[in-house]
């Protein structure tokens, strides 16, 4: 169980899920209605475009579920641990983050089928930066597997078993922030097309740059 569940902890989580949703509303609106922060859509849509859709097509949507796995393995190069943890270099990957972003930007703007890679790319390198916390798995740019997990502990309360509330509060946090970006990026969409992309890539910055703050200021305690 979760006994104390740390600050940054959910503060990073409900921002990290904002960002995958602001980006994954931007990609129904103006991907071809393409999901882009999480793949199942996209598999199911690949196996549907072999009967009947051209090759060009499902090379596309498969070049969208590689683009995402090459940006967990990026994290995973970089993280070597699926614990959360304090010392890891966040800071580093999500700085990547915000630039893939950027460059999403332009290469869509020019009407390159690569700055949907380059946004899957991201989504697949912020949602392996953290796998587990405290034995909760930590998911930020998908909401399938949190809505099981909050299910199977309610399953479980209705039989006596312990309820582990922070985990219910980290997993909430999640929903939440999903939740929120999705309305933040129709709304910045509608109005500012595929620069709304802008807003996810500097809190990626921001986020960054506060952890390195933070990070550094719990080392200077520590001596």
């Amino acid at each position: 169980m979760i006994s104390r569940l740390p600050r940054w902890v959910e503060y990073g989580a409900f921002i990290l899920a904002m960002i995958a949703g602001t980006v994954n509303a931007v990609g129904l609106l103006g991907f071809t209605h393409q999901a882009i922060s999480h793949l199942s859509g996209t598999a199911t849509l690949i196996g549907a475009s072999l009967s009947h859709v051209s090759l060009k097509e499902s090379f596309h949507l498969f070049a969208i579920l590689l683009s995402f796995m090459l940006g967990a393995a990026f994290s995973g190069f970089f993280l070597r641990n699926r614990t959360l943890k304090l010392s890891r270099h966040y800071d580093f990957l999500l700085f990547t983050e915000g630039c893939l972003l950027l460059l999403s930007i332009w290469l869509l703007r020019e009407n390159y089928a690569a700055g949907h890679y380059t946004a899957s790319a991201a989504c697949g390198l912020q949602n392996a930066l953290a796998t587990t916390y405290s034995g909760a798995i930590i998911r930020t740019t998908h909401m399938t597997g949190i809505f099981t997990d909050l299910g199977i502990m309610l399953g479980e309360r209705l039989r006596q078993k312990s309820f582990d509330k922070r985990k219910m509060i980290l997993f909430l946090l999640l929903i939440s922030g999903f939740i929120s970006g999705g309305a933040i990026g129709t709304s910045l969409f509608t109005y500012f097309g595929f620069n709304a992309l802008l807003m996810p890539a500097s809190l990626c910055f921001v986020l960054a740059l506060s952890y390195r703050v933070y990070r550094n200021k719990m080392k200077r305690r520590r001596y």
